[in-house]
């Protein structure tokens, strides 16, 4: 793991703290900014999730879905939990802390902005960081990498219905036109880009040029990332000063939400008795999320001045470090698997 991914949450929360200067001192260059929009998508912060994600697509090798048929049950788990479990609760602890326990300290129209970027991050199963957190818990490379391109492709047809029916199950206006776009934008559009450049590059057993490549562009994913955390956080800084207490109440069922589902999900790994490096990597992806395309939908769908496009900022501030005690205890824990 790089000194970027290592202290990830630690670059976020400076960005933060930068947004938040910036946007109290400079206003209405944020406000430029917040115009520059064509068909409800903000270019620069397009032009900056594609930074974020670009570099993730090219690491996909989807040759690798051939191998879907060895140990299936690795998938199974990895398939039931992204797409059967996680978005359906997330969805219900949204509704449960915005609409019961915390109706008192947030307004009903902010506290549905907060569920619906609950709901975007719970429907965007992880693609990029799982490879580290499999790395950091020696799980099976090859087998990891066939689970995140078989969730990729079920997410170009997946992601939208889900997001879809959930929103629309807590009396969100769904607005499909631009859910539409933003799956073939932030996810279908970078997926054949990525696979595009992959083939031009990789040569057979000789990865050299594609190594070069990803090592060149991956120092801009992570740029992407901290310079859109700096102009959401900006955008709202005026928000975030007069209710700091904002964060502290996303991030509580968010919290609840990820060591919840990881527990599930390692539970499950275990009565199934799957080997622990193929465990590991399942169970991590089921947890953690693919917050850039949580964050680029919750701009499209509400605006870059939402609580949707701020909940799911916090999802970046809190997974990190999250999942980085997870992974302690997954390498504590190998002895428990055959």
């Amino acid at each position: 793991m790089g000194l970027f991914e290592r202290y990830l949450s630690v670059w976020v929360g400076l960005a933060i703290l930068v947004g938040i200067f910036a946007g109290t001192i400079i206003p209405d260059a944020f406000s430029i900014i917040a115009e520059l929009e064509f068909a409800h998508v903000n270019i620069v912060i397009a032009i900056l999730i594609w930074l974020m994600i670009y570099p993730m697509m090219v690491q996909i090798d989807f040759t690798s879905i051939k191998d879907v048929g060895k140990k299936p049950k690795g998938l199974i788990l990895t398939l039931v939990i992204n797409w059967l479990i996680k978005p359906f609760t997330m969805a219900f602890l949204g509704w449960l802390f915005f609409k019961v326990l915390f109706a008192d300290w947030v307004d009903p129209e902010t506290a549905t902005e907060y569920i619906a970027g609950m709901i975007l991050l719970g429907v965007a199963p992880c693609t990029a960081m799982v490879f580290v957190w499999s790395q950091l818990t020696k799980g099976d490379p090859n087998y990891t990498l066939v689970q995140v391109s078989i969730n990729d492709v079920i997410m170009i047809f997946a992601f939208a219905p889900i997001a879809g029916f959930l929103l629309g199950m807590t009396n969100i206006t769904v607005p499909w036109d631009t859910l539409l776009l933003s799956v073939v934008l932030y996810v279908l559009v970078p997926l054949i880009a990525g696979a595009f450049t992959r083939k031009k590059l990789d040569n057979g057993n000789d990865h050299s040029k594609l190594n070069e490549f990803l090592s060149k562009i991956k120092p801009w994913s992570i740029l992407g990332l901290l310079a859109t955390v700096t102009l959401l956080f900006g955008f709202q800084a005026e928000t975030i000063l007069s209710k700091p207490e904002a964060i502290v109440l996303i991030a509580i069922p968010l919290l609840i939400q990820t060591y919840g589902i990881f527990a599930l999900a390692y539970w499950l790994a275990k009565r199934m008795k799957l080997p622990h490096n193929v465990a590991a990597p399942a169970c991590m992806i089921g947890t953690s999320n693919f917050f850039e395309l949580a964050v680029a939908v919750a701009i499209s769908l509400f605006g870059l001045h939402s609580g949707a496009a701020l909940a799911t900022v916090v999802g970046v501030l809190v997974e990190v470090p999250v999942m980085l005690s997870l992974v302690w205890f997954v390498n504590r824990t190998r002895h428990w698997f055959a």
